[in-house]
């Protein structure tokens, strides 16, 4: 089988662990990398052996004809950039946040629809085997139906007004860091239809939203997501029901999930021993779906993508 080439747009902290990953996928190589600075692509270039390096993303676009770029800046220019990619035609991965808001989810896929082309947020927790055994626990019916659902993520963030977390013309605050996980998560595992949404936070002084509170309920189940800059949250997933809980640590990057009793006793334990880099396996979908001709993925549809862009709706309206 030939190659699956990609190309990077944006020469940002994540993206030597998605350059480590593909080089553990058969047959994916980084064929470029482009960066608005032109050193930073040399030199990212140079440390990991890839072949071009490039200041314009268009240009880089043009000439290498990728089967797939994965787009890693700041929030702030990622619609800019998938709707680029979509105007040439070539796929699109997307680190999440993927979209600022509802309205830059609609217009690029529906820009992806009328041109054909597959385009995928970078959503990777789904992927992960702990993610995996609890939607498995759920569909087994081990704690019965479950009823509540509890998802934490938070840490003190660096408050310098001008880093990505904390400044908004860079797409910052805790609604496109840690609530994009926090409720794409939780709506995958319970895995049904979402009835209501209701979303608040608090706002910090350099107009970014610190803490987020967002509720979700599901026909007969309600969720509970906290989400914060501000403060050092339990980061987990607890979903609990008439005949036991299941607890996942680490609701971004687990590497374990539990399976209890009521009381409080263990009836499994899960920890992933096989994976390497979580990377490898959102790239192995976007591979496969290319090659079938996919334009979304059914891990992570384009439907999630905008529902998750109007919760942050529903933040900003907080404002």
């Amino acid at each position: 089988m030939q190659h699956f080439k990609f190309v990077i747009l944006g020469a940002a902290k994540i993206a030597p662990k998605f350059i480590e990953a593909a080089r553990l996928v058969p047959q994916v190589e980084i064929a470029a990398v482009a960066s608005k600075s032109k050193q930073r692509a040399e030199q990212m270039a140079d440390k990991f052996q890839i072949p071009k390096a490039y200041d314009d993303y268009e240009t880089m676009l043009v000439e290498e004809r990728p089967d797939a770029a994965y787009i890693c800046v700041t929030p702030n220019d990622h619609f800019r950039l998938t709707m680029l990619c979509i105007r040439h035609h070539i796929p699109v991965l997307c680190e999440k946040a993927m979209f600022q808001n509802s309205q830059e989810a609609l217009d690029a896929f529906a820009a992806a629809k009328e041109a054909g082309v597959f385009v995928m947020e970078a959503m990777w927790s789904r992927f992960l085997p702990p993610t995996q055994k609890l939607k498995s626990w759920l569909a087994q019916g081990i704690i019965g139906r479950p009823e509540t659902v509890h998802t934490t993520l938070g840490f003190r963030a660096d408050p310098d007004p001008e880093n990505r977390y904390m400044n908004p013309k860079l797409g910052g605050g805790a609604a496109k860091d840690l609530t994009v996980y926090t409720y794409e998560q939780t709506v995958y595992i319970i895995g049904e239809p979402v009835v209501h949404v209701q979303a608040d936070a608090l706002w910090g002084p350099s107009g970014v939203d610190m803490t987020d509170h967002v509720y979700v309920r599901f026909p007969e189940t309600i969720a509970e997501l906290v989400s914060s800059f501000a403060a050092q949250l339990s980061n987990k997933i607890e979903i609990r029901g008439p005949k036991g809980y299941m607890v996942m640590p680490d609701v971004n990057m687990p590497t374990e999930c539990t399976l209890y009793r009521t009381d409080g006793t263990v009836v499994e334990s899960f920890t992933d021993t096989e994976t390497k880099n979580g990377f490898t396996y959102e790239i192995e979908e976007v591979v496969r779906c290319v090659r079938q001709g996919l334009l979304e993925s059914p891990v992570v549809p384009w439907q999630t993508t905008i529902d998750c862009a109007r919760v942050f709706d529903q933040i900003d309206a907080t404002k």
